[in-house]
């Protein structure tokens, strides 16, 4: 079942999150970042535990982030993650944006989902605040994609 997070599952997004970050693949969220960010998050549940999370970022009044996009290993290949994707996506069209980007080390995973390849430059500098924290900046190596809703 996909629903909007609640602070119950703060640990847990964060736990699940730092899965992928301690191997590289994606930024850490502190506690403080999740909590503050709470509104923005989707969890899958499935039998009370947490399988996977994904958050839809507003940056400006056209544009928003799918980001912390995350499913436990053993529930990798489900179509977890494209479901959260997909509410994200889905929210984004509700609330009237007209673009949403991600930066992925998936191409292919977002591809399936309409996004598009573009140029880091096309993407707002407002969208960089987060990449200051990445070990990998200045030298970031993870793909822009778009969606033109």
């Amino acid at each position: 079942m996909i629903r909007k997070a609640k602070i119950g599952d703060v640990k847990d997004i964060q736990k699940l999150l730092m899965t992928f970050a301690n191997r590289g693949d994606m930024l850490s969220r502190s506690l403080s970042e999740i909590y503050e960010s709470l509104r923005d998050f989707y969890v899958f549940e499935e039998e009370g535990k947490l399988l996977g999370t994904a958050a839809l970022h507003i940056v400006w009044d056209d544009l928003a982030e799918v980001r912390s996009v995350a499913v436990t290993e053993d529930a990798g290949r489900k179509g977890i993650g494209s479901q959260l994707v997909q509410a994200c996506i889905a929210e984004a069209r509700q609330i009237g944006l007209n673009r949403v980007f991600c930066l992925t080390y998936k191409p292919e995973f977002f591809g399936k989902h309409g996004f598009r390849l573009v140029d880091k430059a096309e993407l707002p500098h407002k969208v960089w605040g987060d990449c200051i924290k990445c070990a990998k900046f200045p030298d970031c190596d993870e793909n822009a994609m778009i969606l033109d809703l």
